[in-house]
């Protein structure tokens, strides 16, 4: 099977991050679509182990499935190459809004194409769940398993109830799933060395403890990237999960104040790619230091370092591990877990925010059926069920 270059990662992902609406839950529809369903580049079983060792780490978990995925096609280069192309358009935009916030009206950031685009995630998330149950929930007991680990993380909401749901289907499926098949993990992708993985977790150490002790000589610079290294270091969940941390980092320490954040916080619901390039926004309109576009890039890498680190330390010894069969049986649960997961993130809150009337039904069944049935590529559908959502809101208001 026959990898991709690094230019052309960039090109895949540059398209995802220009029309990747929705959140981590919908990014996570459209990598599959893509890498899975399209283009056969992955197979099912290695997804849904990547977006399962995803949910362990800390950090933006879309983005480093994203980053995951072109680390396994072209190495550095590619895992660089999927993180600028999904990442860099909202970043610029949001640096962008960062310059012109105060002429921004709050009724472009609400207006009906947004709500067209979080109809259009129900149609993504949908097609996820639905494909992914068919491959990993193949039979009654881990279709039960994937139920009662949607039914806990609705019951105990928060990382805390999804990793608890997460480790339990390990356990289960050690001890009552079989795995005799030979593991079926994609052998023609690269895989960091294990040279490379222990200097990777040594560095993620070292600027973790070290960050804070140069932080303390007041140069803003080193402030502003320990913050946001930290912030991306430390914070499980992603997404919504860091904006608290963040408010804590900029806005109690009096570097940018809090209309400003909660104005920033809105446009990041309207632009593509993951919520973590919110950092380009706070860099860019923070009075610490450097700011304007080099803050924003500055703390733009500062919050994504660790996901780079992490992965490179992390995935050689996950390849090694998920070969061992009772790490097979283990990830047999895991995996019928990420799909109960999934399904309790598609009723709430990608259905609940994104289906307020029956015209949104109709909506998404449109655009569920253009996805499923027609064959169109998402880009499409993000751009059809935007103008349906518009028109919706001219005529229904």
């Amino acid at each position: 099977m026959k990898k991709l270059t690094a230019w052309q990662v960039f090109r895949i992902f540059l398209k995802l991050g220009l029309t990747s609406f929705g959140g981590p839950v919908a990014h996570l529809g459209y990598f599959r679509d893509e890498f899975v369903s399209r283009r056969k580049l992955l197979q099912e079983s290695s997804y849904a182990d990547l977006v399962a060792l995803c949910q362990f780490l800390p950090g933006p978990a879309s983005s480093q499935v994203g980053i995951g995925i072109g680390i396994s096609q072209s190495g550095l280069r590619g895992g660089l190459a999927a993180w600028c192309g999904f990442t860099l358009p909202s970043a610029i935009l949001l640096i962008l809004f960062a310059y012109g916030v105060s002429l921004l009206d709050e009724k472009v950031v609400q207006s009906g194409w947004l709500h067209g685009l979080k109809v259009v995630a129900v149609a993504v998330v949908a097609q996820a769940v639905w494909g992914m149950a068919q491959k990993l929930c193949p039979d009654l007991t881990r279709k039960i398993v994937s139920i009662l680990a949607a039914v806990f993380v609705f019951a105990f909401p928060g990382v805390s109830g999804q990793l608890t749901a997460i480790f339990s289907a390990a356990l289960f499926g050690l001890f009552c799933l079989r795995q005799d098949q030979p593991s079926t993990e994609d052998s023609h992708l690269f895989f960091p060395s294990r040279t490379t993985a222990a200097i990777s977790l040594s560095l993620m150490f070292i600027l973790l403890l070290g960050l804070p002790l140069l932080a303390r000589s007041g140069f803003g610079p080193i402030q502003l990237f320990d913050s946001f290294f930290r912030s991306g270091a430390l914070v499980f969940g992603g997404g919504h999960v860091v904006l608290p941390l963040l408010q804590a980092e900029v806005v109690n320490p009096g570097w940018i104040g809090k209309d400003l954040f909660l104005a920033g916080y809105g446009a990041a619901q309207a632009v593509p790619g993951p919520l973590f390039t919110f950092s380009a926004y706070l860099g860019s309109a923070q009075q610490l230091a450097l700011s304007g576009w080099v803050g924003g890039l500055l703390c733009l890498l500062a919050i994504f370092t660790p996901s780079f680190l992490l992965l490179f330390g992390i995935l050689p010894f996950w390849n090694d591990l998920r070969k061992n069969p009772h790490v097979r049986s283990a990830l047999l649960g895991i995996n019928a877990a990420v799909v109960g997961l999934l399904l309790a993130a598609f009723i709430d809150p990608v259905c609940s925010s994104g289906i307020l009337s029956f015209a949104d039904l109709l909506l998404a069944l449109a655009a569920f059926t253009l996805l499923a049935r027609w064959k169109l590529p998402p880009w499409l559908v993000v751009g059809l069920t935007g103008l349906g959502g518009a028109v919706l809101f001219y005529f229904f208001g």
